[in-house]
């Protein structure tokens, strides 16, 4: 209504009166319509009431349903009589508030006779009659409220006193049966507020949208009688202006007798000329073509030299002459000689005596010729127009910076009328310069705005001399933009504003720029949603509406799983496509969010403002990793991406709002240390983990570089011969506060964060290094030792392998080194490969945990190894006519039919020790053999008698 008011130009006090008419318009067509519409509810209320007495009707209630029964015909006839009186009341009266005030009650007391029948009339003992009369009172209910919902006080009026009394009677009454229906009624008020309210709300907007429509055209009416009256005023104009055209040719032939009279005075005054020429700058001359001998006036004044310096035009005025200037001056003259120019005229530059050039304008005639039209005598004049010229350069210089300029510029005269503009501000306004000149600039179609700012800007010139003001106008296209406009008067000699010169800047691109950077300030490029910095700002406003209201904050921490894999392999346009469609599918699962975020890479933030249900927040999350994990096509591929999401609840408003970030995303971490595609709630036991796990790793970076671990040896029986001929090498921590640190607690953790690498290349060093000094004590060693995947990865263990063997002297088959089974799946071309080359430095290659179902056996007969380890799974529950026994059995066959040895690991009992020996098990390791032990105790070990 406010924008209307303002574009049809109405004062702040007419704006006022307008909403104050639209309210009253308003009230009272909403009591119309709910007058109109209160009859067929009332109706339907009184049909359904009959049909409930009759339902009701027994000789044991015939007082009360008689009693209600008149006490509804008689509120029917009331809202009948009500209705019928308020169509008979004229407009003034029926803006009388009364009306409103006598339906609202009337309205009160149908939801209490109604809520009365609830009460009272309905049986507890019979579930189909309150079936039947509870289904008749709520239709009449349900329909009376969508009729009142035009007003949502009205509504209320209706819906509390006819719903809240049954449904608190309902739910304190015993009988589990009645809470029930007191539920239903519950539901149905809420239901009923939820569609009252948008009913109410599509009501206003629509009547408020007529009257707004009425009111403009009521506008455009009288617009239009001015308009008419203004027509009229320009037709009397332009009889005037005809009145003043004959007037005008009046004086005109006035005038054309004064100009004869001043030619019959001409002649008089030619002496006076001569006086004047004479007088001024202006130089005579007379040429005689035929002598070449020419007479001047005012030669110093213009060239500096005497009239005896200057007798002849070839041989003194020519030389003079700039040579640039000769042709077309040449030109000109005989142009003129021969008859094809009234008039000689020509501009050249001539040597001054003081040396430097001077422009002079030379004009001319021949004023005798001979037999043939031959020229004998010319005359003319000659004055100095460097000044001018200079003036004319300045102003070139002037008009070319002008019309080049990138704002738009336009000089006015002291009435706003447009003189001049440049190339610019054609451009800027869409308008052709023929369009714009000779008009008044605030009444041009471009200055809309700078229209309704003329009464200050005329003052601010008057009084400053300048203005200065941004504007929203709109070009010749109708596209709107906004302006810098700038005015500063320029005044004459008297003090008197003479023009006005207005600069003008198109501030479209400036705008744009400035949104780009707002939008760049809160909102992530690629994805669109909001990045860290309104993440930040959204989770402050959402923990002060926790303060205020005492609701809980939820944050999940989404993290997708394996994208750096996946970056790299689809390349980087295609990840950020994925992103792009990942971050959608965030958005679209979560549209109850309060926000939704990307914080870098290939993580996103999820802030839920009100969430306490447990239950809920699971659903939630469950919905969006199965919208995730959703396979879609990138780049010709069908890729499939899941996630790790971690929840952190805050229930607090005094909690630090980056403990709720830092504990997210410790439940983040939980979720992809599990696996990842699964979610974990935040709890105070994964925070004492996660730092466990955290002190651990700082420690084991510590034990990595104070030379903390230990390299023991787990011997090797060789079972045909019963000696100890081989040692695994094996990483053990000795911790100086914790003592010797279990292998499980750390090789994992190793393993996740890179330390792994390190740690590998330690063992290999040190087992290498006491196999050589073993040697050097007359004792051969085969030492083992376990790769990981990470060191395989980074593409360095031939290499280092090739160093170690060379700085420690160790001959490459007393090395051996071990890669479990399910590591073997993973770049298997690339292991392959280092394996072969691994071979072909004379290296043992052993699989380890062979036989938990990873590996396959095509892959195996292409991996260049020599020993196969049996996993001791199958060696712990090794029982004759076992499982384990058959699978034991078919590995050490299979492993003999591809040449390789094999080695039994975790043997604790002789009954297992005896089976390997009996299948033909050619070596094997566990605590029946020895536990692992540290190198002065293995070489203990050596030199005990071999074992039968």
């Amino acid at each position: 209504m406010t924008q209307n008011c303002a574009a049809i130009g109405a004062s702040p006090e007419t704006t006022r009166d307008v909403r104050r008419q639209f309210a009253t318009q308003l009230t009272i067509e909403r009591t119309r319509l709910l007058y109109q519409g209160s009859l067929l509810p009332t109706l339907f209320m009184l049909i359904n009431g009959l049909l409930c007495a009759w339902l009701l009707w027994n000789p044991a209630r015939y007082l009360l349903v008689g009693v209600w029964m008149a006490w509804l015909l008689a509120l029917v006839a009331l809202r009948v009589i009500q209705v019928a009186a308020f169509e008979a009341a004229t407009p003034e009266r029926q803006a009388q508030p009364t009306w409103w005030r006598m339906f609202l009650f009337g309205s009160a007391f149908s939801g209490l006779t109604l809520a009365s029948a609830a009460i009272a009339l309905v049986p507890v003992d019979s579930f189909v009659q309150q079936a039947w009369v509870f289904g008749l009172l709520g239709a009449a209910a349900l329909s009376a409220s969508v009729a009142y919902a035009a007003s949502f006080t009205a509504f209320l009026s209706f819906a509390l006193p006819c719903l809240v009394p049954p449904v608190v009677f309902l739910f304190l009454y015993q009988d589990g049966l009645q809470r029930g229906w007191g539920w239903l009624g519950l539901i149905l008020l809420g239901a009923l507020t939820v569609v009252a309210w948008q009913v109410n709300r599509l009501v206003e907007r629509g009547l408020l949208r007529r009257f707004q429509n009425q009111a403009l055209i009521e506008h455009l009416q009288g617009v239009r009688q001015v308009l008419s009256t203004e027509v009229e005023q320009r037709r009397r104009a332009e009889e005037q202006l005809r009145q003043a055209q004959a007037v005008l040719e009046q004086r005109v032939a006035q005038r054309g007798q004064e100009l004869a009279q001043a030619n019959q005075a001409l002649s008089q005054s030619e002496q006076r000329l001569a006086l004047a020429l004479e007088a001024s700058e202006l130089g005579l001359w007379d040429w005689d073509l035929e002598s070449d001998e020419v007479h001047h006036t005012q030669l110093h004044a213009l060239f500096g030299l005497d009239v005896s310096q200057v007798r002849s035009v070839r041989t003194d005025l020519k030389p003079r002459l700039h040579p640039e200037d000769l042709p077309a001056l040449r030109r000109t003259l005989v142009e003129h000689l021969k008859g094809r120019s009234e008039d000689y005229r020509v501009e050249y530059r001539v040597r001054h005596a003081q040396g430097h050039w001077c422009w002079i304008e030379d004009r001319g005639r021949a004023v005798e010729r001979g037999p043939g039209g031959r020229v004998l005598r010319m005359l003319g004049t000659r004055r100095d127009i460097t000044s001018a010229k200079e003036q004319e350069e300045q102003q070139r210089l002037a008009g070319t910076v002008f019309e080049a300029a990138s704002e738009g510029i336009a000089i006015l005269d002291a009435d706003f009328q447009l003189l001049v503009a440049n190339q610019a501000f054609c451009d800027m306004t869409g308008h052709h310069r023929d369009e714009l000149i000779l008009r008044n600039l605030l009444e041009l179609p471009c200055s809309h705005d700078a229209r309704r700012h003329s009464q200050a800007i005329e003052q601010a010139l008057e009084l400053h001399g300048r203005w200065q003001g941004e504007l929203v106008e709109a070009r010749k296209n109708g596209e709107l933009y906004p302006q810098n406009l700038l005015l500063n008067v320029v005044r004459d000699e008297h003090g008197r504003i003479s023009n006005i010169v207005a600069f003008f800047s198109d501030l479209s691109a400036r705008r744009e720029s400035e949104e780009r950077l707002r939008y760049l300030a809160h909102y992530d490029d690629l994805t669109g949603l909001a990045n860290r910095a309104l993440f930040r700002l959204r989770l402050h406003e959402a923990r002060q509406r926790v303060r205020a209201s005492g609701r809980s904050l939820v944050l999940l921490h989404v993290d997708l799983d394996r994208f750096k894999l996946l970056n790299e392999s689809l390349g980087h346009e295609l990840a950020d496509q994925l992103l792009k469609k990942m971050a959608q599918r965030i958005a679209s699962a979560v549209p109850e969010a309060d926000t939704v975020a990307r914080l870098s890479g290939d993580e996103f933030a999820i802030l839920f403002d009100g969430y306490s249900n447990l239950s809920s927040l699971v659903r939630v999350t469950t919905r969006l990793l199965d919208k995730l994990r959703v396979p879609q096509r990138l780049g010709g591929h069908e890729v499939v991406v899941s996630a790790s999401v971690g929840i952190s609840v805050l229930s607090d408003a005094t909690f630090d709002l980056n403990a709720l970030l830092s504990q997210a995303d410790m439940a983040k971490q939980h979720a992809k240390h599990l696996g990842g595609d699964s979610f974990q709630f935040y709890t105070e036991s994964l925070r004492a983990s996660t730092l466990e796990r955290l002190t651990l790793e700082n420690q084991l970076r510590k034990a990595i570089d104070e030379g903390q671990l230990l390299v023991y040896y787990q011997p090797k029986l060789c079972l045909s011969s019963g000696r100890l001929h081989a040692a695994e090498a094996l990483v053990r921590w000795q911790h100086p506060e914790l003592g010797m640190v279990p292998p499980g607690d750390f090789i994992g953790l190793a393993e996740e964060t890179g330390l792994i690498a390190p740690m590998g290349e330690f063992v290999l060093r040190q087992a290498c290094w006491q196999a050589c000094e073993w040697r050097r004590q007359g004792l051969e060693v085969r030492v083992s030792v376990n790769l990981s995947v990470y060191q395989l990865r980074q593409g360095k263990v031939v290499s280092l392998v090739r160093q170690v063997l060379q700085e420690s002297g160790l001959e490459p088959h007393l090395l051996e080194l071990e890669l479990t089974e399910s590591q073997l799946l993973d770049n298997v071309e690339h292991i392959i490969a280092t394996f072969e080359q691994l071979h072909e430095l004379g290296v043992k290659l052993a699989i380890d945990d062979f036989g938990t179902g990873y590996s396959s056996l095509s892959y195996l007969k292409r991996f260049p190894v020599d020993y196969v380890k049996i996993d001791q799974a199958f060696i712990r529950g090794l029982r004759e006519g076992s499982q384990d026994a058959a699978i034991t059995r078919a590995i050490i066959a299979m492993a003999k039919s591809l040449e390789l040895r094999v080695v039994a690991e975790g043997v604790e009992t002789q009954e297992q020790l005896a089976f390997l020996r009996e299948q033909g098990c050619d070596e094997a390791q566990g605590y029946l053999i020895s536990r692992p032990v540290d190198a002065g105790t293995f070489r203990a070990l050596l030199e005990r008698p071999a074992a039968k």
